[in-house]
């Protein structure tokens, strides 16, 4: 029951987060990128704040962790969210999903630039190089009909910034002993912060009322961002880091699923081999070298 009770939350989180860049297309139908990351990070921000009072969590009171969440904010939900949702004025939603799954890639380079990975095994390097490899399938610089443009270099750059801040939450965010959804909550508000200061530059265009985008927001924040986000830190606690990033891996298809059936896209079997190559790099990247065991000698027991 417990296994069935893990797959069953590790299979919702993927559907919620995977299916946020369908949102986002839907909701840019009458909302700027400043207005739609506003709204989702508000309605994330309010989901956790509720959950943290009702499990009588306190937010962080030191400055040092509001610091850090400051950092975390900034690049964990402030600037992804708003990179992702300009992309998407230009990008399918499905091809959106498929260049964020090169974020454990990311993640990896920051993790060697920080140290926090010393030495690099066979298998993490040939994952490094197909992530590479299938990224630059994926965006076809040599055909006339490629990806290469400012918007998929932009979603790119959101993919970047959660590999760098990933690295960042654990070696910062990890033992502050603070409650995990407290922390989320704490994040959340600070993120809503940042995109109120870029509200005078793209926020005060006029919304455009309309039944789809308002439903798809709300589900953007109260689901794909506030639920998600508490049920992913607890999926972490229970099943641990290692096993709840395996999600990952489903983001893509569920991406790419809903934006064909749901708005018509229509994906090339170049940029679905690329997919499919990316997602065997990021693979690779987790194998981990498995460490020997030294057996002590027998002593022979005296007679």
């Amino acid at each position: 029951m417990g296994e069935t009770k893990t797959l069953l939350r590790m299979g919702a989180l993927a559907l919620m987060w995977g299916s946020s860049f369908l949102w986002i297309k839907l909701a840019l139908a009458a909302f700027t990128p400043v207005q739609l990351v506003l709204a989702r990070l508000v309605l994330g921000a309010a989901v956790l704040v509720v959950l943290c009072f009702a499990a009588k969590d306190r937010l962080p009171r030191s400055r040092r962790i509001w610091g850090y969440l400051a950092v975390a904010a900034l690049f964990h939900n402030a600037l992804p969210f708003l990179l992702f949702a300009i992309g998407e004025q230009t990008v399918d939603s499905g091809v959106t999903g498929v260049l964020n799954a090169t974020t454990p890639l990311w993640a990896l380079a920051v993790a060697l630039v920080w140290r926090v990975e010393r030495r690099l095994s066979a298998a993490r390097t040939a994952g490094l190089g197909l992530g590479l490899a299938g990224t630059i399938l994926i965006f076809a610089p040599w055909e006339s009909s490629g990806l290469l443009s400012w918007g998929a270099v932009v979603i790119l750059a959101a993919a970047a910034s959660y590999g760098f801040v990933m690295v960042y939450e654990g070696r910062f965010l990890a033992d502050t002993g603070a409650s995990p959804v407290a922390l989320a909550a704490a994040q959340m508000i600070t993120a809503s912060g940042f995109l109120l200061l870029a509200v005078p530059v793209g926020g005060l265009s006029p919304i455009h009322l309309d039944g789809t985008a308002m439903i798809a927001v709300a589900v953007l924040g109260v689901f794909s961002t506030g639920i998600a986000f508490a049920l992913n830190y607890r999926l972490i606690a229970t099943e641990g880091g290692v096993a709840t990033s395996t999600v990952g891996y489903l983001l893509p298809v569920v991406s790419v699923l809903l934006g064909t059936v749901f708005l018509d896209e229509e994906l090339n079997a170049r940029v679905i081999v690329g997919m499919v190559v990316v997602l065997a790099g990021v693979a690779l990247t987790r194998v981990r070298r498995r460490v020997a065991v030294v057996k002590p000698p027998l002593v022979e027991t005296p007679r």
